[in-house]
């Protein structure tokens, strides 16, 4: 059973590998970055040219906690999209329309997805 965690992280190494030689963050098109733990969601915008966090939110923040009190169901994929629109939102308070993706080597599925569908309802592009 450990080799079995054992070679699934590192499938998620070469996956996540793989996408960030692909993927740069500029100053105008930044790099949203989304990373899923088992209870949680975390992302941020990355601008890889100057190598800082642009901003970031994740379902821990209390704004996100409280809304998540409304959700009636939904679980963990409706906490996921509410970060989603909260990011957009913070991105076009900064001016920020475009982005580029990055799903952190995870499956685009479930909350992944869910951050994604979230901002684009907001109006960021990718």
């Amino acid at each position: 059973m450990a080799d079995e965690n054992k070679l699934k992280l590192l499938a998620h190494i070469k996956r996540k590998t793989r996408l960030r030689n692909k993927i740069k963050g500029t100053p105008e098109k930044p790099r949203l970055s989304v990373f899923r733990s088992t209870k949680h969601i975390y992302v941020q915008l990355i601008d890889d040219m100057n190598g800082r966090s642009l901003t970031g939110i994740s379902s821990r923040a209390k704004s996100i906690q409280e809304q998540t009190s409304d959700l009636k169901k939904g679980g963990k994929i409706g906490m996921s999209k509410l970060v989603g629109k909260a990011i957009a939102q913070k991105a076009i308070e900064m001016k920020i329309e475009k982005v580029v993706f990055d799903r952190n080597g995870f499956v685009y599925h479930g909350r992944v997805k869910a951050v994604a569908d979230g901002a684009r309802e907001v109006g960021l592009k990718f």
